[in-house]
């Protein structure tokens, strides 16, 4: 997870006929896979139990995690510069100048808080490529948050951190205030009935997926991702969803799929620090409505 101000960390299904988008789209994906040969041997510490969360804060001292789990290998060939920042992790590809993924956990306590939003969008001088605010002006497109402000109310440094440039993509306007900002409403919810989890988002890019937006050239990508993983629970799930970057209409259902099968699209390894035994339970299969129940 990033790093947060508890603890010290260094930084370094049925489709409908509109996501039928999403899957041309994914036939070009073997050609973004062809940039890597597999996946990375680096891996996150693998625990076999969960350990305590350290200086959990009060009232939530049950909480345990299992470290490493904002790790997702990547294919090697793939830019991949990460940075810790308060609330989250970023991968960033400055080649086209967005991140790989964000990831970060989210606790029940977090879903609420008094920071309020900053609106201030900064360019971090330590990732290589990150854009400007100004690259996205006139564009066309919004600047897209991965991790949103919203998960951040619990800490105004956190709040401040995830308006950096890194982790923001180039987002239609009707899926940014439409299906991915209710998707971001879900995931406070799920965080509060299970306490905590992790979760991770970012773009996909297809070779088709040329355009580029300002001085920078920031990608606009032609997708977007969302994982969620609960695996504190005495049945751990996962779930995964994919959105084409555009007005996504119908029940967010129809965006779901396991985990296994969004590894297949991005080449990713999601949670490779996580138990073998509960990582092939939670990416192997999903239940929309078992994540999206009050219980």
């Amino acid at each position: 997870m990033g790093k947060r101000s508890r603890k010290k960390s260094n930084s370094l299904g049925g489709w409908p006929i509109l996501i039928l988008g999403v899957c041309a789209l994914l036939i070009g994906v073997g050609c973004f896979m062809a940039l890597g040969s597999g996946c990375s041997e680096q891996r996150g510490i693998i625990a076999d139990e969960p350990s305590p969360l350290p200086g959990n804060p009060a009232g939530n001292s049950g909480v345990k995690h299992y470290p490493g789990l904002e790790t997702v290998n990547l294919p090697e060939k793939l830019p991949n510069q990460v940075k810790e920042y308060i609330g989250f992790t970023i991968s960033f590809n400055k080649e086209n100048k967005t991140p790989n993924y964000v990831a970060w956990e989210l606790l029940a306590e977090e879903t609420q808080g008094d920071s309020q939003r900053s609106n201030n969008f900064w360019t971090d001088s330590d990732l290589e490529g990150c854009p400007s605010t100004k690259d996205y002006t006139g564009s066309g497109f919004d600047r897209g948050h991965l991790c949103p402000a919203a998960d951040q109310k619990w800490s105004q440094q956190a709040m401040s951190d995830c308006f950096v440039m890194g982790n923001i993509c180039p987002q239609d306007h009707s899926l940014n205030t439409g299906a991915w900002n209710t998707l971001e409403n879900k995931e406070r919810q799920w965080a509060q009935r299970d306490s905590a989890i992790m979760i991770v988002a970012g773009p996909i890019y297809s070779e088709s997926d040329k355009q580029r937006i300002g001085n920078a050239g920031v990608r606009v990508p032609g997708a977007f991702f969302k994982v969620f993983a609960a695996p504190y629970l005495d049945e751990p799930r996962g779930i995964a969803f994919v959105y084409p970057n555009m007005k996504a209409s119908g029940n967010m259902e129809n965006y779901a799929m396991s985990i296994d099968e969004l590894e297949k699209i991005t080449g990713y390894d999601f949670f490779p620090a996580l138990p073998d035994k509960i990582e092939d339970k939670i990416e192997s299969a999903y239940s929309f409505r078992e994540w999206n129940s009050s219980k």
